[in-house]
């Protein structure tokens, strides 16, 4: 084989977890090639995910701000209205420079790109198909890196018009009047808010009692109450038990305590999670291990059953993030490098990128006492926060939790504006097993909304300076 074709690492899958662990690999001296089937690297999370919704979150943020509290603020705005096909470019706008970006970085980095679907023939051996680079290549090492698909129910499967999942959900050519959504997590309710925000009717329909099941009951509590008072309808402890397709409507049939009933509207957004991307890859032939969900068996090194051949990001166990694939893919390279790679799995943040936002790291209240730990928490509400006063940021709270006897953080959730960037603060503590006090004695600058976390660390011991 020649030696453009025969490399020392081979990643498949172009997303946050394998452009960073190509690129990590190159840095460490790896002759290495990603292999990617989309002309435009990023995977789902720049193309599809985590970018193209944020744009329309913000775009839609600054609509729904003006116009509900632009009053307050002494500013005076008549008629009003958003442009779709505008903000569609903006956001179309957004995932194409980004694009480019990655496209320059990895290249710049001095990793080979090879365009095309990739199928692996065993240990060593990966076959590129159906784009630039067909051919048949070796490595040392192949890494998978091919992230998550939305799942489809059985009884709802996507139709692109009336059933639709999260691809379709950020680009609409028009805002439904009408629309359900499936399933009261990250997905859920944030295209939840964006079409809510801009005119439909959203009614979002959830198994379980309460919205965000791995948050803190009492922050998923607050939080679902400030989404319904921005005009969110949900059904709890409901689910949809079957569903009729017309020409122009989608009629679905719920069943909760209440009994059965049938709502009818003009989109289903099905948001009850994502599932491995292993179609096409050739595991099963190749006899490489997967679990009872479909994902790739590895272990503390990302190894597969098969020398030679590991996995990272979304096809193994772990929270499906771009930033958990992101350390991952790091670890992954080091490892291969020979040297210590880790992920903490304990310390990954999770986010949902509504208005306020919520985010959490480690254990709440009710997963710590599940694990028979006696903990004491302190709470603290945005609304007693002088910077959350003066910039309308006042709905929300900011929760600790610690362990009653080392004082150590175990958890730390919150709902407020700007709470993805007030996790980190957090995360830091809980890193290097910082205690509640360790946080309490953290200077925060005044005023901020992130004195919110003093604050709840400081009522963990009975301290709080300014609550109740």
């Amino acid at each position: 084989m020649s030696s453009d074709h025969t490399f020392d690492v081979i990643v498949i899958g172009a997303g946050p977890g394998g452009y960073v662990c190509a690129i990590r690999c190159a840095q460490l001296g790896l002759k290495t090639a990603l292999v990617e089937k989309n002309t435009r690297l990023g995977g789902t999370c720049l193309n599809v995910g985590c970018i193209p919704s944020k744009a329309l979150l913000h775009s839609t943020e600054i609509f729904h701000e003006i116009k509900e509290h632009a009053s307050s603020h002494g500013i005076v705005c008549k008629g009003l209205e958003h442009d779709l096909s505008a903000l569609m470019k903006k956001k179309d706008g957004v995932v194409n420079q980004l694009g480019k970006g990655v496209r320059a970085l990895v290249t710049k980095k001095g990793v080979t790109c090879l365009e095309g679907t990739a199928r692996i023939l065993g240990s060593g051996r990966v076959e590129v198909t159906e784009g630039k680079s067909e051919g048949s290549y070796s490595a040392k090492e192949i890494i998978i890196a091919t992230g998550s698909k939305p799942i489809e129910l059985p009884f709802l499967p996507y139709d692109g018009k009336h059933i639709v999942h999260s691809d379709h959900g950020i680009a609409f050519d028009k805002v439904p009047a009408k629309m359900a959504v499936i399933g009261a997590g990250a997905i859920g309710l944030e295209l939840g808010c964006v079409w809510s925000r801009l005119g439909a009717k959203v009614e979002i329909i959830e198994f379980l009692p309460e919205i965000c099941p791995q948050l803190d009951p009492e922050i998923s509590k607050v939080a679902r109450k400030i989404f319904e008072k921005q005009g969110l309808t949900f059904r709890l402890s409901t689910k949809v038990t079957s569903a009729d397709i017309g020409k122009s409507k989608a009629t679905l049939t719920l069943e909760s305590e209440k009994g059965a009933e049938e709502i009818s509207v003009d989109r289903v957004l099905v948001a009850v999670g994502r599932g491995p991307s292993t179609d096409g890859l050739g595991l099963k032939e190749a006899g490489v291990t997967l679990d009872e969900r479909g994902r790739i068996t590895v272990d503390h090194a990302f190894n597969t059953n098969l020398s030679g051949i590991r996995a990272i990001g979304d096809v193994i166990h772990g929270p499906m993030l771009a930033h958990k694939a992101e350390e991952d893919g790091v670890a992954c390279a080091e490892i291969i490098a020979g040297q210590s790679g880790h992920v903490n799995y304990d310390m990954v943040p999770g986010v949902i990128y509504v208005d306020p936002e919520i985010a959490n790291v480690g254990l709440s209240e009710t997963q710590a006492k599940d694990r028979g730990i006696e903990v004491r928490t302190g709470s603290f509400p945005m609304a007693a926060n002088g910077r959350a006063l003066a910039t309308g940021a006042t709905d929300g709270m900011v929760k600790v939790v610690a362990d009653a006897h080392t004082d150590r953080l175990l958890g730390v959730q919150i709902v407020a504006r700007g709470a993805s960037e007030l996790i980190a603060s957090a995360v830091s503590h809980m890193e290097y097993s910082g205690s509640a006090e360790d946080l309490a004695r953290t200077i925060h600058a005044h005023p901020t909304l992130s004195e919110s976390l003093k604050e709840a660390a400081l009522s963990a011991d009975g301290r709080g300076l300014h609550s109740i």
